[in-house]
C-alpha cells in the first residue's frame, strides 16, 4: 500500500531533485530550496492517503474485502475478474437494491409470491450490478486522472486493466441493464415501457454526471444532487412502477428526499479535497471550505428527513410511521456529533458506517408508510364502489 500511494510522489521527487545537484545546487540555493519545499504538499498528501487507507483497513476488515467491494485500501490484485468487480464497486449497489425494495413497498401492491420475488430480484440486478456497475465504471474511466492523485491504486490509473477492457465493460453493463429493463416491462405487462425509460434516463444522468462537456460532478450542487437522486429516487421509481403505479406525488416526495442523498454525496467529497482542488473541481468542501460544507451536509440530511416525517404524520395521516422515522433520525444526529462534525475528513467512513444504516431504514419506513396509505385509499375506494353497486339493488 505504501509503495503504491507514495510512488507518484517519489517519481516527482526524483524528477525534480535530479536537477538540483552539484554546481546547480550551489549556484541557486534559493531556487533549490523553493523547489524542494514545493514537494511538501505532494508528499504530505500521499502520506495522508496512506495513513487513512490503513485506518479504513482496520475499521472495515481485511484488505481483500476492500478489493472486492471497490473501497479504498484495496490490495493491488492482478486477477482481471477481481479488477472488473472492483471497478463496479459492489458496496455502492446496496442503496440501489434497497431503493427497489422501498419502491415495491410503496406500491401497496407487492405480495410475497414466487413471481413477485423473482421480479424484484431481477429489478435489483438491473439497478445494482448492471446499471450501478455501469455508473461506477464510466465514472472511474473519466476520473482516471484525478484518481491518479487521490487513489493511485485504482485499476485504471495503476494500469492493471486496459482501455479496451474498460470500454467493453461499460457497454456490456449499459446494454445489459437496458435489456433487463425491457424484459421487466414485458413481464409486468406494461403498455408503456416505463422500466426501459427509467433505465435509459438513469444511464443518461450517470453519463452526464461523469463525462464532459456537462460533467455535473464539477459542480458541487448539481453533481451531488444528481448522485443523491440516482441513489434514492430512481430505484424507488423502478420498484414502484414494476408493481404498481408511479404517481406524481410519490415522484415529488422522492425527488425531495434526494436532498438527503445530496448530503450523503457531500460526505464522500471530503476525502478528495486535495485532488478536487488540483483538478479544478468545485466540490462543496473545495468551494465553501470544510467547516461550512460539513454543516451544509448535515443540514441537508437532517432537515430532509424531518420534513418527510412531518409529511407522513400530517400529509398521509400515518403518525406511527412518522414516529418510527423520527426514532431513526436520532442515531444519525448522534453519529454526526460524535464523528462527522469534529473531523469530517478523518471520520467520513466511521460516520457513514454508523449513520447510514438508520437512513436507509428510514427510506424503507417511508416506503411502507406510502404503501399503507395507498392500500388504505384503494380499500376505501373499493368499499365506496361496493356500496354504490349495492344501492342499485
Amino acid at each position: 500500500m505504501a509503495s503504491a500511494v507514495l510512488a507518484p510522489a517519489a517519481a516527482g521527487l526524483a524528477a525534480r531533485t535530479g536537477r538540483l545537484s552539484g554546481r546547480s545546487l550551489a549556484a541557486k540555493p534559493a531556487r533549490a530550496l523553493q523547489q524542494i519545499r514545493g514537494l511538501r504538499p505532494v508528499v504530505a498528501m500521499a502520506q495522508k492517503t496512506e495513513k487513512k487507507g490503513k485506518e479504513q483497513e482496520v475499521f472495515l476488515g481485511v484488505k481483500g474485502n476492500a478489493q472486492l467491494l471497490g473501497m479504498k485500501g484495496a490490495d493491488m490484485e492482478t486477477d482481471i475478474w477481481k479488477i472488473r468487480v472492483q471497478l463496479m464497486k459492489p458496496v455502492t449497489w446496496i442503496p440501489l437494491i434497497w431503493g427497489v425494495l422501498c419502491g415495491a413497498a410503496a406500491s401497496g401492491a407487492f405480495t410475497w409470491t414466487p413471481e413477485n420475488v423473482a421480479k424484484s430480484l431481477l429489478c435489483m440486478v438491473m439497478s445494482g450490478p448492471l446499471l450501478t456497475g455501469y455508473t461506477q465504471t464510466i465514472n472511474d474511466w473519466y476520473d482516471r486522472e484525478i484518481d491518479a492523485i487521490n487513489e493511485p491504486y485504482r485499476p485504471i490509473p495503476s494500469g492493471r486493466i486496459s482501455e479496451g477492457e474498460v470500454i467493453a465493460q461499460i457497454w456490456i453493463l449499459l446494454l445489459g441493464g437496458i435489456g433487463v429493463a425491457a424484459v421487466l416491462d414485458l413481464w409486468a405487462g406494461h403498455d408503456f415501457p416505463i422500466m426501459t425509460l427509467l433505465a435509459v434516463f438513469g444511464s443518461f444522468i450517470s453519463y452526464i454526471y461523469s463525462a464532459p462537456p456537462l460533467k455535473l460532478k464539477q459542480s458541487g450542487w448539481a453533481g451531488n444532487y444528481a448522485l443523491g437522486s440516482s441513489y434514492i429516487a430512481l430505484p424507488w421509481w423502478a420498484g414502484q412502477a414494476l408493481f404498481g403505479t408511479l404517481t406524481l406525488d410519490v415522484m415529488v416526495l422522492t425527488v425531495l428526499y434526494s436532498i438527503a442523498g445530496l448530503g450523503i454525496a457531500i460526505v464522500n467529497d471530503f476525502k478528495s479535497i486535495e485532488g478536487d482542488r488540483a483538478m479544478g473541481l468545485q466540490s462543496l468542501p473545495v468551494a465553501f471550505g470544510v467547516e461550512t460544507a460539513k454543516w451544509i451536509c448535515v443540514a441537508s440530511i437532517d432537515a430532509t428527513q424531518l420534513g418527510v416525517a412531518a409529511y407522513l404524520a400530517f400529509g398521509l395521516d400515518e403518525p406511527i410511521y412518522a414516529a418510527v422515522l423520527l426514532g431513526l433520525i436520532l442515531p444519525q444526529i448522534y453519529a454526526q456529533v460524535k464523528y462527522f462534525l469534529p473531523d469530517p475528513v478523518a471520520n467520513d467512513v466511521k460516520y457513514q458506517a454508523s449513520a447510514q444504516p438508520f437512513l436507509v431504514f428510514g427510506l424503507l419506513t417511508t416506503g411502507l408508510a406510502v404503501g399503507a396509505h395507498n392500500s388504505g385509499a384503494a380499500a376505501a375506494k373499493a368499499a365506496e364502489l361496493a356500496d354504490a353497486v349495492s344501492s342499485l339493488f
